[in-house]
């Protein structure tokens, strides 16, 4: 299929990109499975409290059993005592099982959202940037030009060293290559971004 493609100017050409990432089947309930197991694998399970094996201290019997007319205890490292275990606290994240995420769940996901954002005209492809853009202000200026001030921006390598700097601090962007953006990002955000390049190297790595 082809779609379009804009320079800074706003002047259109047509692009040829694969059908199977652009024109794809949307399979929602894939694209639900696979955000739940993202959003699972981000979360950091790092609070942990000791349990009763693993709190310092003797493992007497701090009593005898009968005769004292007290309740019936063991050692003080019994979850009721102050300085004792903690019964069904959090463990740390070792004791969380990651949750398995395959390449052929990834790559329909991605197919999945970038053909919905097709679908929807949220998908922009720009020629490569050429020139650097220095100025903050120049980059907002071409943001709200094209309507995508809440978007994800893959870019290839050249294209990201010229505007990276001058996009940085904006907003509601985010700017990544084809190897560190995921199918929640491209939810989180709006509108998605590519150039020629990013295109091409995004089909090489999801044919």
């Amino acid at each position: 299929m082809k779609i379009d493609k804009l320079d800074l100017n706003g002047k259109k050409n047509s692009i040829e990109v694969l059908d199977n990432i652009f024109s794809a089947k949307v399979n929602r309930k894939l694209v639900e499975t696979v955000l739940y197991k993202i959003n699972a694998n981000y979360k950091g399970r790092h609070a942990k409290t000791k349990q009763q094996n693993e709190v310092a201290g003797p493992t007497s019997k701090i009593y005898a059993q009968k005769g004292t007319g007290n309740a019936r205890h063991a050692s003080r490292k019994a979850p009721i005592f102050v300085g004792g275990g903690v019964a069904h606290g959090p463990k740390g994240q070792l004791a969380y099982k990651k949750r398995k995420l395959n390449k052929s769940e990834k790559k329909q996901s991605i197919a999945s959202l970038i053909s919905d954002k097709v679908q929807n005209n949220n998908l922009l492809v720009f020629n490569d940037f050429n020139s650097e853009i220095k100025k903050t202000k120049e980059m907002d200026i071409i943001l709200k030009k094209f309507q995508i001030t809440n978007s994800i921006i893959i870019l290839d390598k050249t294209s990201k060293e010229k505007i990276e700097k001058s996009i940085r601090n904006i907003p509601n962007i985010k700017v990544t290559d084809i190897n560190h953006f995921s199918a929640f990002d491209i939810v989180k955000f709006k509108k998605v971004v590519f150039t020629e390049t990013s295109i091409k190297e995004l089909e090489k790595r999801y044919i």
